[in-house]
Parts: structure tokens; sequence; C-alpha cells
């Protein structure tokens, strides 16, 4: 099958990999050219998946329009604020379509693939995610992630063309819930990190988890997702990668901010997007409009866009009245 990437940071680049391992044809699209041109001359992602080969079988095409044109299925894996400029340049794609973004669209509520439904209303939207950092699926370390679509049929196609041994894809008809636990578990993870560089120990993040995942899970079925789903690979099992992995760029964002950094610095200096810094504003919005009770990423949200010092925000959390365990 012919598979094009969209997408030539981390993830991209490693899903790009994955598909080429299963013996598809597979083209790699990047919006700088140099970059792209870079990846031409050395064989290699250095920027984003440092000590990882490139196949040389693997193209690289500068031309969104080329790349989505000699596509079977077309891999979305670009920033999420960047996800409705460019899949609206491919309203023409009437393919399969997996987005691995993970966020929320800020003005809408909406999720990738409701974007995708916008954007690119003649494509069948599906959806990646799971516990699956970037480099260790590179390296081709077990990986378990789930695949999800509306119809059964087109997620069991995903796992045709990328289910391999050691990058194992289950399925699931819950496309809300696989995607906002993708998304939501970012903003916990910069929670997580921010306990990290407060210097809190084990008992601190475990509870933060904890009662991280409660929120998702109140947030999600409120949008219509499956309880169950959060318990799942897309909810917990990515959650506790994000909160406890050092590759973790959510979490390592948050021990920044924990140790007194600015945000706005941190991701001046980025090489790579943090999508839990637009996914707190944006999942804060869609809690006030859901009215569903989410302290921790009301706290986060205070602590990224209002200027809140982290320890007050943990002394706020801390201080609320007790309550029974939902």
């Amino acid at each position: 099958m012919n598979v094009s990437v969209i997408g030539a940071g981390a993830w991209g680049t490693a899903l790009a990999l994955v598909a080429q391992r299963n013996a598809h044809a597979v083209t790699l699209w990047g919006h700088n050219p140099d970059h792209l041109a870079e990846l031409s001359r050395t064989g290699r992602n250095e920027r984003y998946l440092p000590g990882i080969p490139l196949p040389s079988e693997l193209k690289l095409d500068p031309s969104l329009q080329a790349a989505a044109a000699a596509a079977d299925l077309l891999v979305l894996a670009v920033p999420s604020v960047a996800f409705r400029s460019i899949t609206s340049q491919l309203s023409d794609f009437k393919g399969l379509v997996v987005s691995v973004t993970k966020g929320i669209e800020f003005q809408t509520g909406l999720t990738m693939t409701g974007i995708l439904s916008e954007t690119m209303p003649a494509a069948v939207p599906c959806a990646l995610s799971g516990p699956s950092l970037a480099l260790e699926v590179a390296r081709d370390i077990p990986t378990a992630v789930v695949a999800a679509a509306e119809n059964p049929a087109h997620a069991r196609e995903v796992q045709a063309v990328l289910h391999r041994p050691s990058f194992r894809i289950y399925s699931s008809t819950d496309l809300t819930g696989v995607e906002l636990g993708g998304a939501l578990k970012n903003v916990i993870a910069i929670a997580a990190g921010v306990c990290d560089g407060l210097g809190f120990g084990d008992n601190s993040k475990a509870a933060l988890v904890t009662r991280g995942r409660a929120e998702m899970t109140r947030l999600a079925l409120a949008c219509g997702a499956g309880a169950a789903t959060l318990s799942g690979l897309s909810g917990l099992g990515d959650l506790t990668v994000t909160c406890f992995s050092r590759l973790s760029r959510n979490r390592t964002f948050g021990e920044r901010i924990g140790r007194g950094e600015r945000a706005v610095d941190i991701l001046a200096a980025s090489a790579s997007a943090v999508e839990g810094y637009p996914t707190t504003r944006s999942a804060h919005e869609l809690a006030r409009r859901r009215q569903v009770d989410c302290p921790i990423i009301a706290e986060v949200h205070a602590m990224l866009y209002e200027g809140k010092s982290p320890r007050r925000a943990v002394s706020d959390l801390l201080d609320r009245d007790p309550k029974a365990e939902d």
C-alpha cells in the first residue's frame, strides 16, 4: 500500500518507519524543505530521532499535495495548532486518514477528527493513540496503541497496514474517547512535571495521576465518550507513560515550569511542539462549556496562562474541601 505521512517530526518519522518496516511504499512530507534536504543528505532525522537511520527507500516530498495524491492511506502527524490549516489544503482526498495528533481546537472544542469532518469531508477519519513515545517506536521497542473509527472496518484497515509484532494495534469505535484521552493526558502530564520540578515524591505524583484520570474521565464522558476507553491504552496507558517518562515533552515542560521557568521562554527554545500547552487552554474552556469540575486542569491553566506560581497552584489544590472519591 502507498502510505504518506504528513509531518516530519518525531512521531511522523517514527510512524513512517513502522509503515516502511511493514513493506509499504512510504512518503514523508515536512513543512520545512531545508529539513527534508537534511534528512535526504544524512539519512537521519537527528533533530527529532537522534541515532535512528532512515531507510533509503523512504521517499521525502516537499509538496503537500503530491504527497497526499500518492497515498492510499494518509497519516497526519502535524501540531494541533496547524491541523486545520494543513488539512484544509487536502479537501479533495477521498481515502483513509489517520490522525495521530493529540489536541483540542480552542475555538470549536473539536478533536482532530472533528476538524477533519469539516476540512476533508470526503475522507474517512480515524485516530491512532496510546502510550507511544516516538523514540521507542523508532527503536522497534514493543508498543501497544489503539486505532479508533466509527466504523470498525476502518479501524481494522489501520490495523492491517500498521500492526506489527513490536507495534500492536487494538481497535475501538469510541473515537471521542480515544482522542480526548490522548489530548487531556498531556495537561495532566504537565502537572506531573510540575510535581517533579517542585521536588515532590512518588506519593504526590501517584495521587496527581489518579485524580487526573478522574478528571479526564468526567470531561470525556460529558462529551459522549465511553468510560472504559479512559481506562484503556489511550487513557490510562498514555497518561502513565506521559506522566512518568523522561522522554515525555509535556512532563519535561511541566518540570521546568515547576523550577520557575516561564512557559514562553521554554516554548521559544523548543524544537518540538508541546501539545499540552495549547490543549490546557482548550480543555479549560471545554470544561467550562460542559460545566465539568476539573480542578487540576484549572490550576495548570492558571500557571500557564494567568501567571500563578506553581506552589500556590498546588496549595490551592490541596486546600479544597474533602470529598468522596469518584
